[in-house]
């Protein structure tokens, strides 16, 4: 019965994030069309747009902290694998459960904690573009700061108890 409760819990997020990983995948082709019409209205037309640069900034900002959480479930993260592979199954389980519970979540805390103070200053503002013709909306970018923080916690609390099912059940 705990099993499958911190089973279901650990599905649970990581279908959040892998949904919210995919969808934020498709902003890397978005970004590449813009790339190129910004490239050929600035070079075959002689014209520029600040708010379609801006936007390729804003979509790279969403790929990276939206898509981080889904890094994590995916196992895309840089380790040192030449000690994690040296390692048995259980120590690799104990080792990535301890990097979890001793790494990742205090500092996942620690982003969403002390970016809050900064996205409240943004929203207060309802902060805007510094670049004449630039993009609305920076408090709402800024607001993936927490968010990420949020979504990468969750992630890591999902590989702990995954972790954790797996110790628990090679113990039977």
């Amino acid at each position: 019965m705990f099993l499958q409760l911190i089973s279901r819990c650990s599905q649970t997020i990581d279908r959040v994030n892998d949904v919210s990983g995919r969808l934020v995948s498709w902003l890397t082709l978005a970004m590449v069309i813009v790339t190129c019409a910004v490239v050929v209205a600035r070079y075959l037309f002689n014209a520029g747009s600040i708010a379609l640069q801006e936007s390729v900034m804003y979509m790279h900002g969403m790929v990276f902290m939206l898509g981080i959480a889904f890094t994590l479930k995916e196992g895309g993260h840089v380790r040192v694998d030449v000690l994690h592979e040296r390692f048995s199954a259980r120590t690799r389980t104990i080792v990535d459960m301890l990097g979890s519970l001793f790494f990742l979540l205090p500092v996942s805390l620690f982003l969403f904690w002390s970016s809050l103070d900064y996205v409240s200053f943004a929203w207060s503002l309802k902060e805007v573009s510094a670049q004449p013709g630039g993009l609305p909306g920076v408090y709402l970018l800024k607001t993936l700061i927490p968010m990420m923080a949020l979504f990468l916690a969750a992630q890591g609390i999902s590989e702990f108890l995954k972790g954790l099912i797996h110790l628990l059940e090679s113990a039977d």
